[in-house]
């Protein structure tokens, strides 16, 4: 085994180990902050393909963007020490039902169409995602980044509102 398989399992291990605590923390705060690494660990596989682009977008928009405005949201909505209440015992069976039938689904897909075998990969230049990024076209992804931002925007003016407590007169 190489530098380079243990960085990708490292990477891995922390994004999948990440994952699973923000799932299954009841401290809201704890789960963001869980969900950051996860992200993060998400970010170093990019690097690790080689995909720096990619990987810088990851950070910025993800890790510097989305974290922030959840953190954001958790501080203005509710109290980020208290516990989360436990959930209901159904609702753990349902749970597990369903992961067992996206893991079955999932194996599925994977026997009957398998993965296909590459020769030798294009990595895309940087002139060539700039391109695809600004594109209106459609094959282009200018829209659906104006469509992300204006539905961050929609979150935060949401956050604000639920903020936002009715002033009371001032008692003489």
């Amino acid at each position: 085994m190489n530098a380079e398989n243990i960085i990708f399992y490292l990477l891995g291990a922390m994004t999948l180990v990440s994952a699973l605590l923000s799932v299954t923390s009841r401290l809201i705060f704890r789960s963001a902050i869980y969900l950051l690494f996860s992200l993060i660990g998400v970010a170093g596989i990019y690097f690790w393909m080689q995909y720096e682009f990619i990987a810088a977008v990851q950070i910025v928009v993800y890790v510097g963007g989305i974290t922030v405005l959840i953190i954001f949201s958790i501080f203005l909505t509710q109290q980020a020490g208290e516990a989360m209440p436990a959930p209901i015992f159904s609702n753990k069976w349902a749970a597990a039902l369903a992961c067992v039938f996206g893991w079955v689904f999932l194996l599925l897909q994977f026997r009957n169409n398998p993965f296909a075998e590459i020769g030798s990969m294009n990595s895309p230049s940087m002139k060539q995602i700039g391109s695809r990024m600004l594109d209106v076209e459609e094959t282009g992804y200018a829209l659906p980044f104006e469509l992300v931002s204006i539905l961050l925007l929609a979150a935060m003016i949401g956050c604000i509102v639920i903020a936002m407590r009715p002033q009371t007169e001032k008692e003489n």
